[in-house]
């Protein structure tokens, strides 16, 4: 409502103004950077997964970890370490004037392949979760009849595989692409001009709201018309098999495939874990011996912790029934609720935290300045992640098994709840993590609608690496970090096939 209200105000020149002088040069920005980050997302998600799900190695259970771990770092503490070890004093600005010369210019992180490394290192993560998933729920009898029929293991790939692993990556491309298109951390401290820096500009800077809305609206339309597309591609299909599951085998890996194994997951995760995690241990350590770390730094993170719990409960709560409507009736009504659901990504937080603090102060005044408005808000943001990953759980969903439960008399709550819920918890369970550790994350809409004197982790991070106060941003990251692992140890216990 914000975004209509204020960007219906703009009149046909105000239009003309910000698509001669803005909207172009914009969506040239985040399309390429959408682009950019989906091709690297997809290359390490898929690779990873596949390498995890059906391979058997040393190390495997470590690997499987920490390709997750990616996830409890946000985007601009990504781009505030990169950038910090890439100056010439840095770990990785030394290594490289020691490779090309102390004259040699280290990398600019400022431009579209430098912003698309960033978030596609805080990004691939989610694809692995999902499509591991769908590989370890893969059907494996359809694979062995492919190969009794003298199908190569690439043509297995491609024809069996690919067709089933369809629902997962397409909803781990679809947070993703949704993430760049909001994402409002990496690209403001790396001043890449996108939707959401712009909106923010506008709205912090100029305190013009109608354009901040018109681009707003713009960025609404292209999230839409993505999400659209994507449902289009995949609508007909069947990700699911009338026979009988069987878990699939890994095949031990030999020495020469173990060798590339861990070149490969070894460089993925010393960039997207190892190596940030190094930086933040040495700057909390410094902390530590200088005493900054008190009983205001361990409330940051108890605030942050009852926040991201109450949103992921009540996100995975809210989305089921939005997910299973849309498993049950594929129709343009279950469609447009999906779409609709997918609005909070489509928007930046800084326009959902303006939007709601509108609509408190016009009709819910006795909201203003509560927890309760900052968790709206949160629930709003991160609703598409919960629909999503039950939606893809329920889709593999094989009819015959809530068929059986119906002939053996179950009513629809009994199968519901005998039936359905345990099949997909999995599911469920990603669903509340993924919202739980984006939530822990969030920046714009917290800084805007917490209440006085009411901080979270992630905004001491923003002051503090504003301030270039290393020693401070450190820890807050740091517990971000510790502070997803309950969450993602959930998720873990709560899968029922092999480890």
């Amino acid at each position: 409502m914000f975004v209509l209200a204020y960007g219906l105000n703009l009149s046909l020149s105000e239009w003309i103004s910000l698509w001669d002088l803005r909207i172009p040069k914009l969506l040239w920005n985040t399309l390429l950077l959408a682009l950019v980050v989906t091709v690297f997302s997809l290359i390490l998600g898929v690779s990873t997964a596949w390498i995890v799900a059906r391979k058997e190695f040393v190390g495997r259970k470590v690997a499987l970890w920490l390709l997750l771990l990616p996830l409890t770092i946000p985007t601009y503490v990504f781009a505030h370490i990169y950038t910090t070890l890439l100056e010439d004093d840095g770990w990785l600005g030394q290594l490289w004037h020691f490779l090309f010369g102390i004259d040699a210019l280290t990398p600019d992180l400022s431009n579209v392949i430098g912003v698309a490394f960033i978030l596609s290192l805080a990004g691939f993560s989610y694809i692995f979760l999902l499509v591991r998933a769908s590989l370890c729920h893969s059907t494996q009898h359809l694979e062995e009849a492919a190969r009794i029929q003298g199908a190569s293991a690439k043509r297995v790939f491609f024809a069996v595989n690919l067709p089933l692993m369809r629902p997962a990556i397409a909803a781990g491309l679809a947070v993703i692409i949704l993430h760049v298109l909001s994402d409002f951390g990496a690209v403001s401290m790396l001043r890449y001009q996108t939707f959401t820096l712009s909106i923010y500009n506008q709205m912090s800077g100029r305190m013009d709201y109608s354009g901040a809305a018109g681009l707003s609206f713009v960025l609404v339309i292209l999230s839409l018309s993505f999400l659209t597309l994507e449902r289009f591609f995949r609508k007909r299909q069947r990700y699911f098999s009338r026979s009988q599951r069987k878990f699939v085998e890994r095949t031990p890996a030999s020495k020469s495939q173990l060798i590339f194994i861990w070149l490969w997951l070894g460089l993925i995760t010393v960039f997207s874990f190892l190596l940030p995690l190094g930086w933040m241990i040495s700057w909390s350590w410094e902390a530590w011996k200088n005493d900054l770390i008190d009983s205001e730094f361990w409330q940051y993170c108890f605030n942050s912790g009852v926040i991201c719990f109450s949103a992921a409960t009540i996100a995975l709560i809210a989305a089921f029934p939005i997910a299973f409507f849309h498993k049950r009736q594929n129709s343009l009504l279950s469609q447009s609720y999906l779409h609709m659901s997918s609005i909070g990504f489509a928007l930046p937080g800084p326009v959902i935290a303006l939007g709601l603090l509108s609509l408190i102060l016009s009709q819910l005044p006795f909201l203003y300045g509560t927890l309760t408005a900052l968790i709206i808000a949160m629930v709003i943001r991160f609703f598409p992640l919960a629909v999503q990953s039950q939606e893809s759980a329920l889709q593999q969903l094989t009819p015959s098994i809530e068929e059986a439960g119906r002939v053996f008399g179950a009513r629809p709550l009994e199968n519901l709840r005998r039936v359905i819920l345990p099949v997909i918890q999995g599911g469920m369970a990603s669903a509340w993590v993924l919202v739980f550790i984006d939530a822990l994350k969030e920046l714009p809409a917290t800084l805007i609608l917490r209440p006085t004197g009411f901080d979270t982790l992630p905004v001491r991070i923003w002051i503090e690496a504003s301030e270039e106060m290393l020693e401070l941003a450190a820890p807050a990251a740091l517990m971000l970090v510790a502070g997803t692992l309950p969450a993602i140890w959930i998720m873990r216990k709560s899968e029922k096939f092999n480890e």
